[in-house]
């Protein structure tokens, strides 16, 4: 195990090491002066990897880090990050000048993610259930994109297909929003976001919703706004999430003044797309010298399964089947399930099959990346980054919100800090 920061003490295997600072394995064998082989037997543990192997990574770690994220100035608030996936919420309140000082998020292949694209160094946390509210640092608000599985439509078929509860009967990930209520209760920040599906406002009659609003509001205290949000204001993807925003005192915060771009005259998919409106240097595996990488073409048995499951599903009256856009298209909700065939958000192509979005367009489709901006960095394989980016937040829409929260927050942790010196 090697030292990533030797002020937090946090620990990481080759594997992880070599993720986060960029490098393959054949590059790493040139810089370090091992074989090939052996850099393979470090990467599947079959090996242990000597401490001065992995001190050197570390290093090399940090001069990434350094090159894309300098140190920046603390902010004006303090937040925490659960359920924090690979950053978006955090992105979004980074803007209005917050300091995260605390993260939780229990998926190793996210942890990578978020640990490339942040210049803190501070250790992510993992399960949340075992965070003890008592240890957290001082905060003023609280971010959580809690999961969203057991309240949204796919999920809820899927459990009652397989008989499994859903909701907050499932235990393993619905009653999460009780660990954020615990959280709460004792820290009572000055403010919160929670995001979730859209779903969540209607999962069981509307039951669900009642009661966290009524958790919320008459056993926390917590005034609260809510609105549904759809990110094809900003972006070129129809994805509505519900918003739920609360503050320890009444500071008039509503969210029916929020102002939003008009979609009919918003962004489409040409805006992201390789080779078309997007300008870009090349990046392997996904576009190299004007052409996007071969493996995202479906194969043609991929692509005949995916016509024949489509007309099977018509036959019957259902809705089942592939969306196929064009670049003046806006897209389907990019879901975490992408990996398996792309089958939502497909890109016609000229005299071949449909392709699927490359890992770099669904960083763009999600607002991760920005033209003239630090590329979003994308350390995992393919299938893990179309899981993160499936299940991350619209970083825009995040920037909004956070926009509309900003003088109601500084409000009250100025307040808060008056309050102290004259104590």
């Amino acid at each position: 195990m090697a030292i990533i920061n030797p002020e937090n003490k946090q620990l990481a295997d080759f594997s992880t090491l070599r993720k986060l600072c960029g490098f393959s394995i054949e590059e790493l064998s040139s810089k370090l002066g091992k074989s090939l082989r052996t850099m393979h037997r470090y990467e599947t543990g079959e090996t242990i990897t000597p401490y001065l192997v992995l001190d050197k990574l570390s290093s090399y770690v940090e001069d990434q880090r350094q090159i894309y994220f300098p140190t920046t100035n603390k902010g004006k608030f303090k937040f925490i990050d659960l359920f924090a996936g690979i950053g978006g919420i955090r992105k979004g309140f980074e803007t209005i000048g917050g300091e995260c000082v605390f993260t939780s998020e229990w998926n190793k292949e996210a942890v990578i993610t978020y640990m490339a694209n942040f210049p803190d160094n501070k250790p992510v946390e993992g399960d949340i259930t075992k965070i003890d509210e008592k240890d957290l640092p001082e905060f003023d608000v609280l971010l959580a994109g809690f999961p969203c599985q057991p309240f949204s439509i796919a999920g809820v078929s899927k459990k009652n297909a397989l008989g499994k509860p859903h909701g907050f009967k499932d235990e393993t990930q619905g009653t999460l929003f009780f660990d954020v209520v615990r959280i709460l209760e004792h820290c009572r920040p000055k403010a919160f976001l929670l995001e979730n599906v859209k779903n969540l406002v209607s999962h069981d009659k509307g039951n669900t919703f009642k009661v966290i609003k009524k958790v919320l509001t008459e056993e926390l205290g917590y005034s609260i706004s809510t609105r549904v949000i759809d990110a094809a204001h900003f972006l070129p993807q129809h994805r509505e999430r519900i918003f739920i925003v609360g503050f320890i005192n009444d500071t008039g915060f509503n969210f029916d003044n929020l102002n939003l771009p008009d979609k009919l005259i918003g962004p489409k998919l040409d805006s992201i797309l390789h080779g078309l409106n997007y300008k870009e240097e090349n990046e392997e595996p996904y576009f190299i010298n004007g052409e996007i990488g071969k493996k995202y073409t479906l194969t043609d048995n991929l692509w005949r399964y995916l016509q024949e499951y489509r007309d099977k599903h018509r036959a019957k009256g259902n809705g089942f089947g592939f969306g196929l856009m064009e670049p003046t298209d806006i897209a389907r909700t990019l879901s975490a399930r992408y990996y398996k065939d792309g089958s939502e958000i497909l890109i016609k192509q000229e005299n071949q099959n449909p392709r699927r979005l490359t890992p770099r367009e669904c960083a763009r489709l999600m607002g991760f990346d920005k033209q003239s901006k630090p590329i979003f960095k994308i350390p995992v394989s393919d299938t893990q980054a179309y899981k993160q980016f499936g299940n991350s937040v619209a970083v825009p829409v995040i920037e909004a919100v956070a926009n509309h929260m900003k003088e109601h927050i500084y409000s009250l942790v100025e307040a808060k800090a008056i309050n102290k010196k004259y104590a």
